[in-house]
């Protein structure tokens, strides 16, 4: 098939890229002029088409003669204006859905986030499946738009247009400069990385990028009647426990596990005084929050997922365990010159 990735010279999109040709497919990359596009015009066969999720003609030249699109390219930060979000998010992503539709593309697969069901105050929620309703608030703008733009697609699938939502969590790996992982490394590494946990086990469901990889892989070739219009958690075979996780990364990249506890109310205390702060535009729009309510309860919520329904219906095992995954990382984070180099770069 020929495939559109979106986000392509980003983490995920660069993995299902090759993803993509491993699996023989034809590869077009939609990339934005100023993105860095070094690693992908080193990749035989791909093709790049310059755009952007705000342009309508540039999709629709990115979508012509495309069967499958992988939606990945999103805001994912904790900053920004609520129109940045919407445009980007919500906005593109229907875009996009229009000009795939027009063009005869098959199917959409859409890179979603188990962020969009998470509520201000939920609580610890383990073996969460997809009957979990979204709520009626969300803890931040990337969190509310990421369900709008999930909402968008399932209604798009339609018979010859089939339209499927991926929920991975937390996906990790080589090549991550952004996400989760190398930003609490980079507090490790200077050793400012205080506990959060209270004392109590933090247990989480997390996706490698190869295990994300193959979930939109099936996602594309599953059939129309059984997928079309819902969405799948996507999630490494292993529960989590967070805190040991991330002390145990700290031991292979040479960082301070975080042992320094921070007690519950001075937390909220902080997070509380934090946001009050980034209501000032100039920060709120431009500067990522060192603490909000978002990202403690993503280090202090036990969440895990039931990966039972793409079991099911995508025949989807996760291809990478734990690890394996974490022997490639080291690997990776070697290759390029070591921990704070891995970190650095995504400064």
């Amino acid at each position: 098939m020929k495939v559109l990735v979106t986000g392509a010279s980003g983490f995920l999109g660069g993995h299902l890229v090759d993803g993509a040709l491993r699996a023989g497919h034809e590869v077009r990359a939609l990339v934005r002029p100023t993105s860095d596009v070094g690693r992908l015009r080193t990749l035989p066969g791909v093709e790049l088409v310059h755009g952007d999720l705000g342009d309508a003609a540039s999709l629709r030249r990115a979508v012509d003669g495309v069967d499958v699109v992988h939606h990945s390219a999103a805001r994912v930060v904790d900053f920004g204006s609520r129109a940045r979000f919407t445009a980007e998010n919500v906005t593109g992503t229907q875009l996009l859905l229009e000009a795939a539709r027009a063009a005869g593309s098959s199917r959409f697969v859409f890179v979603g986030s188990p962020s969009a069901l998470m509520g201000p105050h939920d609580g610890d929620r383990l073996g969460i499946g997809e009957d979990t309703p979204y709520p009626d608030r969300w803890l931040n703008l990337y969190s509310e738009t990421k369900a709008a733009a999930e909402r968008l697609v399932l209604a798009a699938d339609r018979p010859g247009f089939t339209t499927v939502a991926l929920r991975p969590r937390g996906i990790w790996g080589p090549r991550d400069h952004s996400g989760f992982l190398p930003k609490l490394l980079g507090r490790m590494l200077a050793g400012r990385l205080p506990d959060l946990s209270a004392g109590k086990p933090v247990l989480v469901s997390l996706c490698h990028c190869d295990n994300a990889v193959e979930a939109s892989l099936l996602a594309a070739a599953a059939p129309a009647e059984r997928v079309g219009g819902r969405a799948y958690f996507v999630a490494d075979r292993e529960r989590t426990d967070l805190w040991a996780f991330l002390a145990r990364v700290a031991g292979l990249f040479g960082g301070t596990p975080p042992t320094r506890r921070l007690p519950p109310a001075v937390r909220d205390a902080l997070v509380a005084a934090v946001e009050l702060l980034w209501t000032v535009p100039a920060l709120a729009d431009r500067r990522e929050p060192p603490l909000s309510r978002y990202s403690v309860a993503l280090l202090t919520r036990s969440a895990t997922y039931s990966t039972a329904a793409a079991e099911r219906d995508l025949g989807y095992r996760p291809v990478t365990d734990q690890e394996a995954g974490l022997r490639g990382l080291q690997d990776w984070v070697a290759s390029i010159g070591g921990a704070r180099e891995f970190v650095r770069a995504g400064r």
